[in-house]
């Protein structure tokens, strides 16, 4: 009788358990890339977002979701284009959007639909504008260099809040968890059986963390092909 899988085989596997349930999405949000006018019909909760999503009608009688920046009303007129208004849901070319306005639903490639700053409370801003390239202060805090043409939604996401309180009873971070496709509650490696992690068990315990990056699939945990560890010298 051969030794069960680790849970990093398992999640390496790709079952239920370990997947996020995206299917429940109200809808894949992206940037429309023609110029239109709608209004909000509609603020709703979306399962699969940490932040509330809008519906807009537009005057060609489609409908789609938006992120719902701060602040949005049902009823607002949203504008999409490079002559829209500087006002919030609004939807503009980076090279149109001026230095320290926030902004949300970023594009790093033109027509990709928008890929940073989705979740609730996230937002960045433009720095500056140079002559081929905007730079853009991300909410990881890093600076990018992005292309003018890419478009992004004015005002920060909403949801901000919800990281402001603290789970009340381990239900509520069940949940949270189960979501995400993440397990809980989370098992430290080194309090398992040497059957159930390479970091189990009691035998080796100056084992290093380091590992091979062609290890078989249950070794590769840790460190894995480190160039160095420890603490780096000032």
């Amino acid at each position: 009788m051969g030794n069960k899988r680790t849970i990093h085989q398992r999640r390496g596997s790709g079952s239920n358990r370990y997947q996020a349930n995206t299917h429940n999405a109200k809808d894949d949000i992206e940037h429309i890339q023609e110029e239109k006018t709608g209004t909000v019909t509609s603020i709703e909760h979306d399962p699969a977002r940490t932040a509330p999503v809008a519906k807009v009608k537009f005057d060609d009688e489609t409908s789609e979701y938006i992120l719902a920046p701060e602040g949005i009303q049902e009823g607002q007129e949203i504008t999409i284009g490079r002559d829209a208004p500087l006002e919030s849901g609004n939807t503009l070319p980076l090279g149109q959007i001026p230095e320290g306005v926030p902004i949300h639903n970023i594009e790093l490639q033109p027509g990709d639909g928008g890929k940073i700053a989705r979740s609730g409370g996230t937002y960045g801003f433009v720095i500056t504008h140079e002559r081929d390239v905007t730079k853009v202060y991300l909410p990881s805090k890093k600076i990018k260099d992005i292309n003018p043409a890419c478009r992004a939604t004015i005002g920060q996401v909403a949801g901000a809040g919800r990281r402001g309180t603290e789970f009340r009873k381990a239900g509520e971070k069940h949940h949270l968890a189960k979501a995400r496709g993440q397990l809980y509650p989370n098992t430290s490696a080194v309090a398992m059986n040497a059957t159930d992690h390479p970091f189990g068990g009691s035998a080796n315990p100056g084992k290093p963390k380091t590992v091979s990056r062609h290890g078989s699939p249950g070794q590769t945990v840790g460190s894995v092909s480190a160039s160095r560890t420890g603490r780096k010298k000032e």
